[in-house]
């Protein structure tokens, strides 16, 4: 599933969020979209993994952007997402 262009507090409650329970396999969501987002945005994305794990299904983000990826990381929601963990990015660079 891809999300879509615009995901903040003023656009996340009208986006609809798909049931992920009728389909098999892992729910793979493409943020590459994203390009204005907030917070609203990972809890979008936390409540698609937390659908997925309900229906027994695998979670995997793809085309997050490297500020998605930082929002992330200081909310401290990074290793749920499947992004990598501030500690590693900094002990790359």
């Amino acid at each position: 599933m891809q999300l879509p262009a615009r995901l903040s507090v003023d656009t996340a409650a009208a986006w609809p969020l798909p049931s992920v329970a009728r389909e098999a396999g892992p729910l793979v969501v493409d943020a590459s979209p994203l390009v204005d987002f907030d917070s609203a945005a990972l809890a979008v994305l936390l409540q698609l993994r937390r659908q997925a794990d309900a229906a027994g299904r695998g979670f995997a983000l793809q085309g997050a952007a490297p500020k998605l990826v930082q929002l992330a990381q200081l909310y401290g929601v990074a290793a749920l997402l499947g992004l990598p963990a501030a500690d590693a990015q900094g002990a790359a660079a």
